[in-house]
């Protein structure tokens, strides 16, 4: 029986990039998106590069409550995720003193709320299986204090803290959790930015990092996966 994947935001950047790593090595999956026409060139391009294997997608914001446990239910009815990758987020520049009103809420919403509601929603079941890995994608910007970094920053500051807490909480269930906290990646997110794109990590290395951690023995778990331009922060 084949493994499955669940990856938030899977459409674009390093969600792509991860549903695509882990099925080339043969995992089914699911995942989700704002954007219709984004998930519907997602699922024609999977069946072109994998014919013989499954991917569910549904259309999610992220923000909403009612829609993320929504898609929870949806995915239980085919089952409980081997691999589930907290991916989904928001950034909005814009410093805390004088961002728009809105921007804090709307960010923790996506980038943290979402992913706290979908992990509860399969934890149970993972305890009961004795067996699951959770990521959660981060960002340096969850590390370091940057200028402009506004609530995008404490929402990653507070994704780390959470996914900290849940490997300590999950850890005797055989359950592995990891951060990963990206530096600058070439993703939508910087499109239009007067910058080399030689600066950038590619969005294959993520994934390769996060394939690598899940690749180790029972024995061991990669905490937190830190991964930076090789040239340095932007």
């Amino acid at each position: 029986m084949s493994k499955n994947i669940l990856v938030t935001g899977g459409t674009k950047g390093i969600g792509r990039a991860i549903i695509e790593r882990f099925a080339f090595e043969g995992f089914d999956i699911f995942t989700c998106s704002r954007n219709e026409k984004d998930l519907s060139d997602l699922e024609r391009d999977f069946y072109t590069k994998f014919p013989n294997q499954q991917i569910t997608v549904r259309k999610v914001d992220m923000s909403i409550k009612e829609e993320v446990m929504a898609f929870a239910d949806e995915v239980k009815k085919f089952a409980i995720p081997d691999v589930l990758v907290n991916n989904a987020g928001i950034f909005l520049p814009g410093s805390i003193h004088s961002e728009p009103e809105g921007n804090f809420e709307l960010m923790m919403q996506t980038n943290l709320y979402s992913a706290y509601y979908l992990t509860r929603s399969f934890t149970a079941e993972m305890i009961k299986r004795n067996s699951g890995y959770i990521f959660s994608i981060g960002s340096i910007a969850g590390l370091t204090a940057y200028a402009n970094g506004g609530s995008y920053a404490i929402s990653k500051w507070a994704m780390l803290g959470f996914t900290k807490c849940l490997r300590q909480e999950l850890k005797d269930s055989n359950i592995k959790v990891t951060s990963v906290l990206p530096g600058a990646t070439f993703t939508a997110s910087w499109e239009g930015v007067d910058i080399p794109r030689e600066r950038f990590m590619k969005v294959e290395d993520v994934a390769e990092s996060v394939w690598g951690a899940y690749n180790l023995s029972p024995y061991s778990v990669v905490e937190e996966i830190v991964i930076r331009p090789q040239l340095g922060d932007l």
